[in-house]
């Protein structure tokens, strides 16, 4: 345990060095990341960025407080009148309640650390936006635009909920974050995988109540959150499905079997890796041998950073013929018509060939063209490459950092 802890702190530490570092913007009391290929400033990437330093702040005698400070004050800058922040992408800024509860969290660790009584309001206009974003009990609305079920939304406001009301002794928060948790494990499937959002589609086309690897881990996470939060281990039964559907997906060299993981916008995300390593360890107490499965996520996910991490799993061209296969299984999940499989399936081979080819820029000249064609509305740009993508990088610190901070507890 004591030798993952030291590779996930070398990897958290290697990135904010190499990575981070020459991303940051700083100005007077303010610092922010922006986004080396895209320009961009998130409120989520400078918020997870803040909590990962507050957990390590002070191992091996770093001090990470004054930039922990500053990367605070410019979210606070950020926070709407309503309470909210604004989910950032690259063709989409609009309020969400899912990134008000990360940047939330963000504010209730950073208030414990500085004592800072405008970080205690942020939180707590915050709580309110999001308690506001219910449709019903454990159903948030992600954001105007996206409006369906999605647990992992749920799991995360829930867990934002659950922080705060144990922190600040809100009993409306902790009711909250356990009727959530309840909603949210009332549709996992039978093996134990969580589709992505229930029957309620939303503004989608078709319903993803589906697997997903990637958002497996997401929402197991966030729900792990809660259980800290709530200190209580009434979820463990569906947390131990959960645990094991992650294992029964992962191959004995700790990549996933893609072929199993039906969300096309999520196929092969890097992240996924990070995500696991927190709910394996946590299923450790069942069984020990997840302890392994998540030393081979860490090491999947190290071969896939250089200074910020890889958009995707990368992989090398003479794999690409075997990934038709690959493709195929994963199009025929879900009860879809052959004409949206033919479409899920060129999606998928297009992320096959994108993941094989790095660049430290992206051209969206062809993704363009192809949303055209297909009639596809999407707030990220899917490039015709891999790159580096600081989005991804700072979930990667947040789950590391979130499991580093666990373990030393332990």
């Amino acid at each position: 345990m004591q030798n993952l802890n030291n590779q996930m702190l070398s990897l958290v530490t290697r990135i904010f060095q190499n990575g981070i570092v020459p991303c940051l913007k700083i100005e007077g009391e303010t610092a922010c990341t922006v986004d080396p290929v895209y320009g961009i400033s998130r409120n989520r990437v400078n918020a997870e960025l803040a909590k990962a330093l507050i957990r390590i702040n002070g191992i091996n005698g770093d001090n990470y407080t004054e930039i922990i400070e500053k990367l605070l004050n410019w979210n606070l800058e950020k926070q709407n009148p309503d309470g909210s922040w604004n989910e950032v992408h690259v063709k989409y800024n609009h309020p969400s309640a899912l990134i008000t509860s990360i940047v939330g969290e963000a504010f209730v660790d950073g208030y414990l650390l500085l004592k800072d009584e405008s970080f205690e309001k942020a939180a707590l206009r915050a709580r309110d936006f999001v308690l506001a974003s219910q449709f019903s009990p454990g159903y948030f609305k992600k954001s105007s635009i996206y409006v369906a079920d999605h647990l992992n939304v749920d799991a995360t406001c829930g867990a934002f909920l659950a922080k705060y009301g144990k922190v600040f002794s809100d009993q409306q928060c902790l009711d909250s974050a356990r009727i959530t948790a309840e909603h949210i494990c009332k549709y996992q499937f039978s093996d134990g995988a969580f589709p992505y959002t229930n029957e309620n589609k939303g503004n989608y086309q078709y319903c993803l109540d589906i697997p997903c690897i990637h958002y497996q881990g997401v929402t197991l996470y966030y729900l792990l959150k809660i259980i800290d939060s709530l200190e209580n281990d009434w979820l463990d039964a569906e947390f131990e499905k959960g645990v094991k559907w992650l294992a029964s997906v992962q191959f004995p060299d700790g990549k996933f079997d893609w072929s199993k993981s039906g969300l096309m916008f999520a196929y092969y995300l890097s992240g996924a890796y990070a995500f696991a390593v927190p709910c394996f360890m946590y299923g450790t107490k069942w069984n020990s041998s997840y302890s392994e499965n998540a030393e081979n996520s860490l090491k999947v996910l190290g071969a896939n950073v250089k200074n910020i991490v890889n958009r995707w799993e990368s992989d090398s061209m003479l794999s690409f013929p075997a990934s038709v296969f690959t493709a195929l299984n994963t199009a025929n999940i879900g009860n879809y018509p052959v004409g949206h499989r033919l479409f899920r399936f060129g999606y998928g081979m297009y992320r096959q060939f994108a993941r094989r080819r790095f660049s430290n820029s992206v051209d969206p000249k062809l993704f363009n063209i192809l949303s055209t064609i297909m009639g596809i509305n999407t707030s990220t740009i899917e490039p015709d490459n891999n790159f580096p993508d600081l989005f991804m990088t700072s979930e990667v610190l947040d789950c590391l950092s979130y499991t580093i901070s666990k373990q030393i507890k332990n």
